[in-house]
């Protein structure tokens, strides 16, 4: 590792989605002065995945086990160069690179939870130390492993009532009796973008689709009665594609509804769900990021039913602040600090999670 000083890390951060948008980097600055952190994020770009990428991470989770170890290692060795040629690009010097990976299994109830993208093969590609695995030790504990997120929420963002993210599933975090709470709130552009891709389209631009749409209230009836929205927000919880299959798929194959009324209606859903979520809260500032954002029906539907603040920050923040975030758990778990909260996932305990794979 380069010389740095103690408080000071330069990092890429990657973040792959259940959306299946891209892979984002974001290299990003962190300086803890005193008693809090700054923070600047310098570079970033998405690089979209070429369609055998795509394919091959959506069957990875029905494929034979040679299969998937060997899809492990070639994602990493992919993510690996993409940093590289990042690093080229944006003539950058990282201290380290800190990966989530891309979640192919997550059923924390079973103790199982797995992120592709072998921290090594990422090493041996950029040669650069990586922090990876964020989530089995959490798992391990008895926690959900998810979210990680609000950890950096509460040290890079104190300065909002709630954090918001609108990406593969809407998640949220915020402080309640000194603890940090957070919670998977519903699925996002999992399902819009699988409805997209129907219509031959990858996302719905500016949510100009589901504003023609109908409301089907039979549809959004039953959505909203799924079991997982009557759990409570103090309780631990985490959603994954597994779950999205089992129970929201099955709903919406039962109507007979056109594309554009699918969407029209669940963007419903998703609105309703979030300001349930955060009704009972006092009334607060929202910083909401995530790629819904740029959704305008969606976020005019979270206006009509909530009366919290929506704020927007700028694009970087928007598109990468799960990028910067996994950035920041790589130099806590550098640090050997927390970072992964037991209020959040239900562990046993607070813990510091991630593999390191030093290269030197």
């Amino acid at each position: 590792m380069s010389k740095i000083t103690s408080n000071e890390y330069n990092v890429i951060g990657l973040m792959s989605g259940t959306s299946l948008d891209g892979l984002d980097i974001a290299f990003c600055r962190f300086v803890f002065d005193q008693t809090k952190w700054r923070y600047e994020i310098v570079n970033a770009e998405t690089i979209p995945y070429a369609e055998e990428w795509k394919q091959k991470l959506l069957s990875l989770e029905t494929t034979d086990a040679l299969t998937f170890q060997q899809a492990n290692v070639e994602y990493g060795l992919y993510l690996g160069q993409r940093v590289s040629d990042f690093i080229v690009k944006n003539n950058c010097r990282a201290d380290f690179v800190s990966s989530h990976g891309h979640t192919i299994f997550h059923q924390p109830e079973k103790k199982l939870t797995v992120q592709i993208g072998a921290g090594s093969a990422i090493a041996s590609r950029c040669k650069l130390p990586v922090v990876s695995d964020f989530r089995s030790l959490d798992v391990a504990l008895g926690g959900q492993g998810a979210p990680l997120v609000p950890i950096g929420d509460r040290l890079l963002f104190p300065d909002y009532d709630f954090c918001l993210n609108l990406g593969g599933f809407s998640n949220v975090s915020y402080e309640h009796n000194n603890q940090r709470i957070a919670f998977d709130i519903c699925p996002v552009n999992i399902v819009m973008n699988a409805i997209c891709r129907g219509i031959g389209k990858e996302y719905d631009d500016n949510g100009e689709i589901a504003k023609t749409g109908m409301l089907s209230t039979y549809l959004l009836n039953e959505l909203n009665q799924v079991g997982y929205y009557k759990q409570s927000p103090n309780t631990p919880k985490s959603l994954g594609k597994e779950w999205v299959i089992k129970k929201i798929y099955p709903l919406i194959d039962q109507y007979e509804l056109s594309e554009n009324d699918l969407l029209c209606t669940f963007c419903e859903h998703i609105a309703f769900q979030i300001s349930k979520a955060l009704a009972h809260q006092p009334k607060g500032k929202i910083i909401v990021t995530g790629g819904g954002v740029y959704n305008t029906f969606l976020m005019d539907c979270i206006k009509k039913h909530t009366t919290h603040q929506l704020i927007i920050p700028d694009t970087k923040m928007i598109e990468y602040k799960e990028a910067l975030v996994f950035a920041f758990l790589g130099v806590l778990r550098m640090r050997n600090e927390i970072n992964c909260l037991r209020s959040v996932t239900g562990a046993n305990r607070d813990n510091c999670g991630g593999s390191i794979y030093f290269y030197e």
